[in-house]
């Protein structure tokens, strides 16, 4: 996929979560999402904030109130955004932005945004399409990236290979099953153990602990 093709997921898939949200009851925005520590109206938060980044000082003071720590910063400031009451009305309108924090990228947008409509369609009992095609892209990217998820690293010595479409990456015990599956583990998601096969079950699952 190349970047054009790369923003026409992302809008489609910002527009299949605010489609979604539009149609939940209010305990569901309170449920747990497959994020962990993240509940559905935080993850709808940081969604909505992708498209609309502080600025650098705010960024900066933001980094101090949460220790330096990225990840206590990043939830904490979905929390704060989360009170906000039209969150699924902001990602409509920002579906289509191309408007990017400074600290990432177009590639970073598309895995971020895939994983995240998963977040909070699953435990919710929903379903948001995702192409073999663009879960397959994002699992490259998360693979190669390294930080924050460091899966080349927590999941060496198995052999990860996807049903779906030809993708495979990895060497030693095979795991396979969906490729959107795989990039859910590759991401630190259980919750995507169940529809995953292979030897390497045993040492998946215990990488996800």
């Amino acid at each position: 996929m190349d970047r054009e093709q790369q923003w026409q997921v992302i809008e489609q898939q910002r527009r299949a979560v605010a489609d979604l949200l539009d149609d939940l009851a209010p305990a569901e925005w309170g449920a747990p999402s497959l994020c962990a520590g993240w509940r559905v109206r935080d993850v709808a938060a940081h969604l909505a904030m992708a498209p609309q980044p502080p600025g650098p000082a705010a960024m900066a003071w933001m980094g101090i109130r949460a220790g330096g720590r990225f990840h206590r910063m990043n939830h904490d400031a979905a929390v704060r955004y989360s009170i906000r009451p039209d969150l699924a009305g902001e990602i409509r309108a920002h579906a289509a932005s191309r408007t990017l924090p400074a600290v990432t990228n177009y590639r970073n947008i598309f895995y971020d945004v895939i994983v995240h409509a998963q977040d909070i369609a699953r435990p919710l009992d929903r379903t948001i399409e995702v192409t073999p095609r663009a879960a397959a892209v994002a699992a490259q990217r998360v693979w190669t990236m390294g930080w924050p998820f460091w899966a080349k690293r927590r999941l060496r010595g198995l052999h990860l290979a996807a049903d779906d479409i030809e993708w495979s990456t990895g060497a030693g015990t095979p795991v396979h099953g969906p490729i959107l599956e795989l990039l859910l583990v590759m991401t630190g998601r259980p919750a995507a153990l169940p529809n995953l096969r292979g030897p390497g079950m045993e040492a998946l699952a215990r990488s996800l602990r």
